[in-house]
């Protein structure tokens, strides 16, 4: 499977207009086009705090995933506001730890300007899920 494809095809990142342009051994890559219905702002252009959060875990879990090509819940993401997006975002996500039970990622958010906007930490399940669960690698989007 295509991860590129996968976590394209989801239906919550393209309502949202995420977009993960890289993804490798333990490394992604996601942007994201900064619209109008994302500001938490009437009179200019402001992330909402949830943006670039959904953005940073999208990313964290898209090098989770990378490492071994299985599926990968969130279990818990903190995030560090450190300026306000007013333009398009990237996030970039590193693999600091994976392991047979969980991943750690850094998660790294700027705008067009390459200003620091969040950072955060992911933590991700590795181990099997059971046959029930809902998220599969397989099954296309």
């Amino acid at each position: 499977m295509d991860l590129l494809e996968y976590f394209n095809g989801s239906p919550f990142r393209r309502l949202v207009g995420i977009e993960i342009t890289e993804i490798g051994d333990g490394y992604a890559v996601g942007e994201l086009p900064l619209r109008e219905e994302h500001s938490s702002n009437n009179r200019t252009l402001v992330a909402q705090g949830g943006v670039a959060y959904t953005l940073a875990d999208s990313v964290g879990g898209a090098a989770a995933v990378s490492k071994e090509g299985k599926p990968t819940p969130t279990i818990d993401f903190r995030i560090d506001y450190l300026n306000p997006g007013t333009d398009d975002l990237r996030a970039t996500g590193e693999v600091v730890r994976y392991g047979s039970g969980t991943a750690v990622v850094d998660v790294e958010v700027t705008d067009a300007t390459e200003r620091t906007v969040a950072t955060g930490r992911g933590v991700y399940k590795t181990s099997d899920l059971p046959e029930s669960a809902p998220w599969d690698l397989e099954h296309e989007a």
